[in-house]
């Protein structure tokens, strides 16, 4: 079975409802999250059947640093890549928008920390933790030159040469 991972338009009204849709279907323990801000995507399977989304936000906390705040993909499309699919997805956008890190965290779910180790993300501590109790945090860099172009271009617009 093949699958398509396509970003989509938050502003079209039959996206927010498949996202919702989503959400209840594999996360139906939790108050869905709101998707009129950010990156969203959605999984296809090959008969065109939506089965798994993820979704990217700007890190409230930092500014070079976006969050990897939700994603899910359906019982039985499990094992296919699907959510490894989703993060890269999420990083190579991150990157276009020339942030340093993403973050995330897990509660009890250990597929979902494997898919981002294996996306290269690691363990960390944050100062001021923001999950559930039990929550794993995770960050990766992105773009090292990320916080040196931005500073170069404040210098330029400014007059400053380096």
């Amino acid at each position: 079975m093949q699958f398509t991972v396509k970003k989509v338009d938050i502003r079209v009204p039959s996206i927010q409802t498949t996202l919702l849709f989503l959400q209840r279907k594999i996360l139906p323990e939790d108050t869905p999250a709101e998707t009129d801000r950010g990156h969203w995507w959605i999984a296809y399977a090959e008969c065109g059947k939506p089965v798994g989304f993820a979704g990217l936000v700007r890190s409230t906390r930092w500014t070079d640093t976006g969050y990897l705040c939700r994603a899910g993909v359906m019982d039985g499309f499990t094992g296919h890549g699907i959510q490894l699919r989703l993060i890269k997805a999420r990083l190579a956008q991150a990157k276009r928008l020339g942030w340093a890190w993403c973050i995330t965290d897990t509660t009890d779910n250990p597929a979902s920390s494997n898919s981002l180790i294996n996306a290269g993300f690691k363990l960390y501590t944050p100062a001021n933790p923001w999950g559930f109790p039990r929550a794993l945090y995770w960050k990766k860099r992105i773009d090292p030159d990320a916080i040196q172009r931005r500073e170069r271009k404040k210098s330029k617009a400014c007059g400053v040469q380096p």
